[in-house]
């Protein structure tokens, strides 16, 4: 009975769940739906990935470079090359490599770093400073250009062209404007504030100059007009993107692959060091303890004091002891003036007033000559031993 029971029940549990999960199943309805799991670890390594699908998507060939020595095997005409990286430690004879390259009908492109410096008439940007383009912040512009007030996009960058009634808008950096002293560019491109883009003629090719690349970076390059003007600065050509044109230093390419020989080449310097300041011969032994006179142990102790505690200390103590046996050979002593304190000194010593002005006076702060201070000291103790 007990058995029969427990089946039933089971029977029942299973039914119900059977009856349950047809509801489920009937009522359930399946829909499509997209997780986004952030960018891929390519788009994190590359700002620039969705410039480069935009421009093959154009038909354009592109490549990317991380170093500057792939300028060589770049064929000039019909090929732009985009400086996108930081070029602080460009060399001038990289930026002559760059020049000649451009000079043969290369296109480049490249970003403006540094600010010009009036005093010193130069920049931090070797690259800059040989197309003589400057930089500076748009808020130190001595004459702004006036804001158009029917301008519905002042804080965008505006580039014309020709047979075109609307122009191009790209949302280069506000802050930075450049300047053409010498009046080499053939166009550029303004917002309301200040000019963010030049474009120069240099032999059969041109340098294109702008305040900076992160329009072109993801996601802002889907922004406005970015993508075209991208694709309009770099069209009919082939395109390489060089991110970065720094090279490790020695010191970071050692400790990156020979971390273990820098340990050791350190410690063996550290060996090195210390067998050297061993000193060389035998030690000399220690006087003794027997030949040592009073006198050696006086002159030891006055000059230990004299190290330790200055030559005021010193002279302040044969002072203070003078002061000490003078109240107690005239009561009363402390109470008089410096002038009557002298006076009564000079007649129980029988020493001149200048004498006992110039021992007892205090001392400045700054050290005596071997001479003076022995005959200051030579002048308390006379004053000592006459008491």
């Amino acid at each position: 009975m007990i058995r029969r029971a427990w089946l039933m029940v089971g029977l029942v549990i299973a039914m119900l769940l059977g009856a349950l999960s047809i509801y489920l199943y009937l009522k359930a309805i399946p829909y499509p739906a997209e997780i986004d799991h952030g960018p891929s670890p390519e788009a994190q390594a590359n700002p620039y990935l969705a410039a480069e699908h935009f421009l093959r998507k154009q038909g354009l060939t592109v490549s990317h470079a991380n170093r500057f020595d792939v300028l060589p095997s770049l064929e000039p005409r019909h090929h732009s090359l985009l400086l996108l990286g930081d070029r602080y430690n460009m060399t001038p004879r990289q930026i002559d490599q760059l020049m000649s390259w451009t000079r043969a009908g290369g296109r480049l492109l490249f970003v403006a770093q540094s600010l010009w410096d009036e005093k010193t008439g130069q920049s931090n940007d070797l690259l800059l400073d040989r197309v003589q383009l400057h930089q500076s912040l748009s808020k130190d512009l001595k004459d702004p250009p006036p804001v158009i007030s029917d301008d519905p996009y002042p804080t965008l960058t505006k580039l014309y062209l020709e047979n075109e009634h609307a122009p191009a808008y790209a949302s280069f950096d506000t802050a930075f404007h450049l300047e053409d002293p010498n009046n080499l560019a053939q166009s550029w491109a303004n917002s309301a504030k200040a000019t963010h883009m030049m474009q120069l003629n240099h032999g059969l090719g041109s340098i294109i100059v702008v305040t900076d690349a992160d329009l072109w970076k993801t996601p802002a390059i889907e922004q406005y007009d970015n993508a075209w003007l991208l694709w309009y600065l770099t069209a009919d050509t082939d395109v390489t993107l060089l991110f970065n044109t720094d090279h490790d230093s020695l010191w970071t390419l050692l400790l990156r692959y020979f971390p273990q020989a820098l340990v050791a080449l350190i410690a063996l310097i550290g060996l090195g060091f210390w067998h050297v300041g061993v000193r060389h011969g035998p030690l000399l032994k220690p006087a003794a303890k027997a030949r040592r006179q009073w006198q050696e142990h006086l002159h030891a102790s006055a000059d230990f004091m004299l190290r330790r505690s200055g030559q005021g200390r010193l002279l302040e103590a044969l002072q203070q002891d003078i002061l000490r046996r003078m109240r107690r050979r005239h009561p009363g002593y402390e109470q008089l003036g410096v002038t009557e304190q002298w006076q009564v000194l000079a007649h129980l010593t029988g020493q001149p007033i200048h004498a006992i002005s110039q021992a007892m006076s205090p001392r400045p702060k700054q050290r005596l000559s071997s001479g003076e201070f022995s005959r200051l000291v030579a002048h308390l103790q006379t004053l000592r031993n006459a008491l």
